[in-house]
């Protein structure tokens, strides 16, 4: 057995490819349109890791998405927690459970989708602004 991807469905395409790949840093691995079906699927992975996949899901006929708690989160490891995460607010991503431990941190796609970023190898040293910042709503 072998994993293969994980399916998002993104209710804008342009806003989560902005968010995904220019704010997270993921990379666009592949793209299929499809006419007959109203879809487009594009497929995600982390620059040194191409085989773990993130599908995102758009279709062209507008759907209501509800978000559920019972989905959980897209976890990745990355090489400096801070350095992400500052990356991540330039973009006007909110940090919603801040990296005081230099270990972790939640953020949420523009479709409510919860992004966990793990710190790879030991967790940084703590440091502010990070260690005196408190979670904001809910991840």
């Amino acid at each position: 057995m072998k994993y293969l991807h994980t399916m998002v469905r993104v209710s804008n395409l342009q806003d989560s490819i902005r968010f995904y790949c220019d704010a997270l840093g993921l990379v666009e691995r592949r793209r299929k349109e499809s006419e007959q079906g109203r879809f487009t699927l594009v497929f995600l992975s982390a620059p040194d890791d191409d085989e773990a996949m993130i599908e995102l899901t758009y279709n062209w006929d507008p759907e209501e998405y509800t978000g559920g708690r019972s989905f959980g989160h897209i976890a990745y490891g990355v090489k400096d927690i801070y350095a992400t995460c500052e990356r991540l607010q330039s973009f006007g991503v909110r940090i919603l459970r801040p990296p005081r431990d230099g270990r972790m941190a939640f953020v949420r796609s523009p479709d409510g989708i919860s992004v966990e970023l793990l710190q790879l190898g030991q967790s940084k040293a703590r440091m502010e602004p990070w260690a005196s910042m408190k979670n904001v709503g809910t991840w």
